[in-house]
């Protein structure tokens, strides 16, 4: 009797709504996975639709098409001889779920409705879905008859039950339902189930890898067993990267490995297992099969099929791997680069325009493009034709091949300087100098006659000419100074965007590249509808600290010394009047903060849920080496002043990669208001009475002392 089982699982990088192109990369799946000898198919979560419908999922069109989805893969000769497991939406009893619906020779098996919804950070299934909350129960759904033809049923299974081959017993969870504390898996896995099934849509946040490594593995640990994991790759539409990580585990160890980023479409894991290690890791933890022995069994679905083949006593079986981590520097080059390069791709855009300032912001948003060039071009040099079809698309060339990073790079990054009698000639030096060893077609241009201009416009209204603070203005006339050289800078942005291409006789337009990193974003200190005002924005989700560490692995890992200057140099925004041709404003002496005090506070703001005196509170002990409590509150206060009054900049930040739990966009991630109090008389009046009662205390204590 047959005991080896193969199986396998894929990360698939679908699109929302692309019902097409999801269709296609579903069945090729199933063909690699038949190919190699798979009995089981699992796939990503609501991987019809594509997991990014958001409210398109209140339409009924969402519906129908994943039916008609559904009903050409059950037609397809493909899919004969193996179980499919495919996730999307279906209505039972005029009551929406986020389903698994399993199929095996034009017969669906079973429809697993989700039981755990993801309701926290981007995450908003609740608002669209229903969980199913009757554990170990089924229904019969009436299947529409555009089914009811296909696969000669009236109606099927719908509910929490598992499937029972021949030869062994399959259940599924679905993403989030790993994550809870009474996880499916537990109560399946005392059943008897020995294949757990889990279809994910999850997303990349840096250092996050390991967590859903160790749940797996975790899980088959104390329970024994076979684990398969599916995930959902690539931008499907948003700011979000699904970051693969496909895996199969079995009795806590990691036996395939998928990648966290690349830019293969379609990738397919599979793994050989001998259904008697599982029964043997199990056989001897007693404390498992005492539970086992008084658990409430599911609802089993008999299937007239095996898994395994009748004789595979010769069958090899895979062996375990070690897995691989990422560090966060590599992560950035690869997660945020292969975003870009779906966006890209996917609008149908010719290329990126970024404006180059000679600082670290910029410059690794550079560095990102030329990541994805180099991965463009390794993906090519593999043989990848999806990749090669969709860069000959991008220039508008049917014959070229990319013959290095460097010359792709010049055809799809412009990178432009805008200097202004503000800017020094440092800053000018350190851009073109990257610009020219990435390759960019840069471009160097003075915004100053527009600036004059404008401010001309003004004065000819108001009869008052505004000056610099360095020239005897007030505050008000320096600030709107500054920021009318960032608006028109925006401005230029777009312009060349749309017609530098034109202008060079070739096709298209350019995606503004914004670069605002997260610590600055969460602060406000940026210009409303300035440069920060972009298409997208691959670093907006990173932090100042994080970005740095990334510029450094860039020097080295692409050689690309311009950097090093680039790192070096203080940061600035060279909107203030130079002195004796010197930099005389730097962003941490404007902002009143460090960059790594930034991270600090946007975590335990937004992580940590703290408000100004729970903020107080914990950087009292945090801090205690290096700070007083009346240091401490003057910080915290600062902090929550300045994040108030530039809240409403919120509302127009450029949609960014979602790489850090603190990101304050508040379109998908940060709900909170843009009108504040920015005194905060109550919070701060509690924050200064702990600090009078402390140093009350310690004055008290030093009087002691004497």
């Amino acid at each position: 009797m047959g005991r080896k089982v193969t199986v396998a699982t894929c990360a698939l990088n679908q699109w929302a709504l692309d019902f097409e192109g999801n269709l296609q990369r579903i069945l090729k799946s199933i063909e690699i996975a038949k190919s190699r000898g798979a009995r089981y198919r699992l796939g990503p979560e609501l991987e019809i639709c594509g997991y990014g419908c958001w409210d398109h999922y209140y339409e009924s069109d969402t519906l129908l098409h994943s039916l008609q989805v559904l009903a050409a893969l059950l037609e397809s000769p493909l899919t004969q001889d193996i179980i499919c497991d495919v996730g999307m939406p279906v209505m039972h009893r005029n009551v929406r779920y986020n389903c698994r619906v399993i199929f095996l020779n034009r017969r669906i098996l079973l429809i697993r409705p989700k039981m755990a919804l993801a309701n926290e950070a981007n995450y908003r299934e609740l608002r669209w879905f229903t969980p199913w909350s009757r554990s170990r129960q089924t229904e019969e759904h009436f299947l529409p008859r555009m089914l009811q033809d296909l696969t000669k049923q009236e109606t099927v299974p719908f509910g929490d039950a598992v499937l029972a081959t021949w030869d062994t017993c399959i259940g599924s969870e679905v993403c989030e339902e790993l994550w809870t504390p009474h996880s499916p898996h537990v109560d399946m896995g005392l059943d008897g189930v020995e294949i757990i099934t889990n279809a994910s849509g999850s997303h990349h946040v840096l250092r996050k890898a390991h967590a859903r490594v160790d749940l797996v593995t975790m899980a088959t640990t104390k329970n024994g067993g076979i684990y398969l994991l599916a995930n959902q790759k690539g931008c499907d539409g948003d700011r979000l990267y699904y970051d693969g990580c496909a895996m199969i585990a079995m009795n806590g160890s990691i036996f395939a490995q998928g990648s966290q980023f690349s830019l293969d479409e379609v990738e397919v894991l599979t793994a050989t297992l001998d259904l008697e290690d599982v029964r043997s890791y199990r056989a001897e933890i007693s404390s498992r099969n005492l539970a086992a022995s008084r658990v409430s069994p599911y609802p089993r679905v008999k299937v007239d099929f095996a898994l395994s083949h009748h004789e595979d006593l010769l069958q090899s079986v895979t062996e375990p791997v070690e897995w691989k981590y990422h560090r966060p520097e590599e992560e950035i080059s690869l997660g945020p680069a292969c975003w870009l390069w779906d966006y890209l791709r996917r609008s149908q855009q010719a290329g990126f325009f970024l404006p180059l300032s000679g600082g670290v912001d910029s410059a690794a948003t550079a560095c990102l493009v030329y990541s994805m060039c180099c991965q463009v071009c390794e993906a090519v040099a593999r043989g990848n034709q999806d990749v090669l079809a969709d860069i000959r698309a991008i220039v508008d060339e049917s014959s070229y091949t990319p013959q290095g990073p460097q010359e792709l790079c010049g055809r799809v990054l412009t990178t432009c300087y805008m200097a202004s009698e503000n800017s020094s000639q440092e800053t000018c030096s350190r851009a073109q100098e990257l610009a020219q060893q990435i390759g960019s077609h840069h471009i160097g241009l003075n915004i100053d006659p527009a600036v004059k201009a404008i401010v001309g416009i003004f004065s000819l209204v108001t009869g008052k000419i505004p000056l610099f603070a360095a020239h005897g203005g007030g505050s008000r006339e320096n600030l709107a100074l500054q920021n009318v050289q960032a608006r028109i800078r925006m401005v230029l942005a777009y312009l060349f965007a749309q017609l530098s291409l034109w202008s060079r006789g070739a096709r298209g337009g350019l995606l503004v590249l914004g670069s605002a990193n997260v610590d600055e974003s969460l602060l406000g200190y940026l210009t409303k509808y300035d440069c920060s005002s972009a298409d997208i924005n691959p670093i907006g989700g990173i932090s100042k600290t994080d970005l740095r560490a990334f510029v450094q692995f860039c020097m080295e890992q692409f050689g690309l010394p311009a950097l090093q200057g680039i790192l070096s140099a203080p940061a600035t925004a060279e909107l203030e009047p130079l002195a004796n041709g010197q930099v005389s404003q730097t962003d941490e002496d404007d902002m009143g903060m460090t960059y790594s005090e930034l991270s600090v506070y946007g975590k335990l703001r937004k992580i940590a849920k703290a408000g100004p005196f729970s903020m107080f509170c914990k950087l009292l002990t945090m801090w205690k080496d290096t700070c007083t409590p009346r240091q401490v509150a003057d910080k915290v206060k600062r902090f929550f002043w300045k994040y108030s009054v530039n809240r409403h900049k919120m509302t127009t930040l450029t949609p960014a990669y979602h790489a850090e739990n603190y990101s304050p966009d508040d379109n998908r991630f940060d709900l909170r208001p843009i009108l504040y109090n920015t005194r905060w008389p109550w919070q701060f009046r509690c924050i200064e009475s702990q600090v009078l009662q402390l140093e009350k205390k310690t004055r008290q204590d030093l009087d002691g002392s004497d």
